[in-house]
């Protein structure tokens, strides 16, 4: 699917793109106006970076932390450390796997929360601060022939931005 993204500093110009592209017969179930009063960004299927790092830190932690458990158990055994002298053998072997628990926890947090906001979500991103900064998106899903026609109308209208992507 391709899409064309046109980036309008106000909902009188968005709404002016939107007349535009229908009197060029681009069907309207292929265009979406996105800002105050339209579609919000999650409605239309942008990522949100937070929710997809909250999401990988879940997901890596049904891991990490029964390998931690296991890792910190498994080198407890193997060194034989009495840290807690306290605890005795079985105990220590115990806490040891607690400790790695809690190091798998902080690495799927570190690791899988950040991981997603450093590398960023595509360009959904930067579209989500442009509509909370009060921007309108007029947003045409189709084939080539559709965006090359929608580029042509929307072109005059000068928006901020005009971009084109293809979804793999």
């Amino acid at each position: 699917m391709n899409y064309l993204i046109a980036v309008l500093s106000d909902r009188i110009k968005a709404e002016e793109a939107y007349t535009a592209l229908e009197k060029a017969d681009i069907p309207l179930k292929q265009v979406s106006i996105l800002g105050k009063g339209y579609k919000t960004a999650d409605e239309f299927g942008f990522l949100d970076p937070n929710k997809q790092g909250r999401e990988n830190a879940i997901r890596m932690a049904y891991w990490l932390i029964p390998f931690g458990f296991f890792g910190g158990y498994t080198f407890d055994a193997i060194t034989g450390l009495d840290t807690f002298a306290w605890a005795g053998t079985p105990l220590n072997h115990i806490i040891g796997g607690f400790l790695g628990a809690i190091g798998g926890a902080m690495g799927s947090f570190f690791v899988g929360g950040s991981g997603t906001l450093l590398q960023g979500a595509s360009d959904d991103l930067p579209y989500r601060n442009r509509l909370n900064a009060g921007k309108y998106l007029v947003v045409v899903q189709g084939n080539d022939f559709i965006k090359n026609k929608a580029t042509l109308v929307l072109q005059p209208l000068k928006p901020e931005n005009l971009q084109g992507y293809v979804e793999n």
